[in-house]
Formats: structure tokens, C-alpha cells, sequence
């Protein structure tokens, strides 16, 4: 097995290049790591097109689920979005917050950070910030987020439970977060777990989802639901670059699930009155690099 900082390398590396990779080629492979399917034009994402605030610079095909659809985000309030890759989960949200709000953007890669920053411009946002960081150690003070997104992320991470601890910690008091991510039922072959490609996939480094959900709960987290599930399958001309033909032959008639759910949960807490922010204090920002 991959070491934590090996697995981080090979995320970084990875994703340097799937940043100039086209959002055709991400939507057939896995996260844009893999060898594209012929079989399925679409593999993990979702059709952002329908949602305001979509734009489509920004969409690198990388998701797995729609989690700024479903996490209520209100006028005005503050959204962290977990690996923000080219800035799309970000425009979505800053639409539903409104110019009166805040969205930041994390992402451990500097090609994703600094495509980002570059639609950012383009768009005029200035209450648009992304930031180079770790998300198991996040660049953001303590309770600040009144909304935490991510899509397809935290299966990139070594530590899954010290992410969740993060996300609470930047939460405000009844802040809520909701992440899609990929979760297994059934243990994946050594070949997928240990695989770069696949690790990078969002398929490798993914844990079971019962795991997945008690991290949540033993985070804190209150009202824990899973807002939508769905199967992944992964096409056989995938499949065969990592498995011989005895291996996929027990891979298909095996237990494994493999899904792609959306969670929401809760920080308990009260909701403080959100202050009034002045407009010219949010247009004096750079687009792109926003307001610290």
C-alpha cells in the first residue's frame, strides 16, 4: 500500500495534469485518471448544466454528484468548497450566496488553483477566494463557514477522519455541510487499492460507506442523511487494464458496491444574525484572489 504521503503526491501530480485535460476525457475515465472509457461517455459526473451559476470554464467533468444542490445555501452566507478544482462548485454556490456572501475555494493543486483564480476574473466575483492548502489541515480560521461543499474529494485524502474533524472545526454553530463523495460495500481488489491511477481515480482510496458515515457521527455531527445514492459502474474496458481475465471474472460475480452518495449533516449550534456587509467593501477585492 501507498504511504499517506506517497497517495498525496500521486493526488498532486495527477491532478496537475487532469487540470489541462478535456472535460470529455475526465467524464469517460474515472476523475480524468484512468484510460477513458468507450463503452459510457459519463462514468462519475453529473449534468451541471441546469443549475445557475454553471459555467462552463469551470467544469473540469471531475464531480460525482451535485452537493450544491442540495445544500441549502443561503444569501450572504459563507461557503467552503473542498478541492474547488477549476472554480465550479464555487460559481454555483456564489450565485445561490448571492454578492453579499463569501465562497472559498481549497485545492491542494496550483495548475487547479490558479485555473480557478483565472475564471474568477473573468466573471468579475470578488467575494470569490481560492486558496492552496491541505484540507486535512485547512488554510481558514475556526468557525467561519456557514456551508461546507465538496464534490468527489475526500476519497483523495489519506485521512478521511481528520478532514471531517476539519469541517467541523470551520463550521460555525449550526452551519451544515454537503459532500459527494465514492464509498464501497466490499473490499476492492489489491490491484484497485494499491494502483495510482485508481487511487487518483477516486476509486482507490475510497473507504467503506459504513466507515464513512460513523466518521461523521463520531465527529459530532448531528442529523446525518444521505441525500442521494447511486451505483458506479465501471466498464470493462476500464476494468481490464488492472485486472487479468480470472480477476474480473471474481470482481463481477463479487459483493462490491461501488456508489456515489451525497451526505448532509449538521454542526449542533444556533445560527448567529449574519452581519451586514457593505458592497464597497466586497468590491474592493481583487476578482480571483478575493477577500481574506
Amino acid at each position: 500500500m501507498n504511504t499517506a504521503e506517497e497517495q498525496k503526491r500521486i493526488v498532486r501530480d495527477k491532478y496537475a495534469e487532469i487540470a489541462n485535460n478535456d472535460k470529455a476525457l475526465n467524464a469517460a475515465s474515472c476523475c480524468g485518471a484512468t484510460n477513458a472509457s468507450t463503452e459510457v461517455y459519463n462514468i462519475m459526473m453529473e449534468d451541471y448544466s441546469p443549475l445557475d451559476g454553471y459555467n462552463p470554464d469551470a467544469d473540469l467533468g471531475l464531480g460525482c454528484g451535485l452537493p450544491t444542490a442540495f445544500a441549502n445555501i443561503a444569501k450572504g452566507d459563507t461557503v467552503i468548497d473542498l478541492g474547488s478544482g477549476a472554480g465550479n462548485d464555487c460559481f454555483v454556490a456564489r450565485h445561490e450566496t448571492g454578492p453579499e456572501g463569501k465562497v472559498i475555494g481549497i485545492d491542494f493543486t496550483d495548475a487547479m488553483i490558479a485555473k480557478a483564480r483565472i475564471n474568477a476574473d473573468k466573471l468579475g466575483f470578488n467575494n470569490v477566494e481560492f486558496r492552496q492548502g491541505d484540507i486535512e489541515a485547512m488554510p481558514v480560521a475556526d468557525e467561519v463557514a456557514d456551508v461546507v461543499v465538496s464534490n468527489c474529494v475526500l476519497n483523495l485524502v489519506p485521512d478521511k477522519h481528520a478532514v471531517i474533524k476539519e469541517i467541523f472545526r470551520v463550521l460555525k454553530p449550526g452551519g451544515h455541510f454537503s459532500i459527494s463523495d465514492i464509498v464501497l460495500v466490499g473490499e476492492l481488489p489489491e490491484a484497485f487499492r494499491s494502483d495510482a491511477e485508481m487511487i487518483a481515480g477516486c476509486v482507490g482510496g475510497a473507504i467503506q460507506k459504513s466507515e464513512y458515515l460513523s466518521a461523521i457521527e463520531d465527529a459530532g455531527f448531528k442529523g446525518i442523511t444521505v441525500q442521494k445514492e447511486k451505483t458506479i459502474l465501471i466498464h470493462d474496458d476500464i476494468l481490464e487494464r488492472y485486472l487479468d481475465s480470472d480477476g474480473l471474472a471474481d470482481f463481477k460475480k463479487g459483493n462490491i458496491g461501488i456508489f456515489s452518495v451525497t451526505v448532509y449533516a449538521e454542526k449542533p449550534g444556533t445560527k448567529k444574525d449574519k452581519p451586514r456587509v457593505k458592497l464597497a467593501d466586497v468590491n474592493q477585492c481583487a476578482p480571483g484572489s478575493g477577500c481574506c
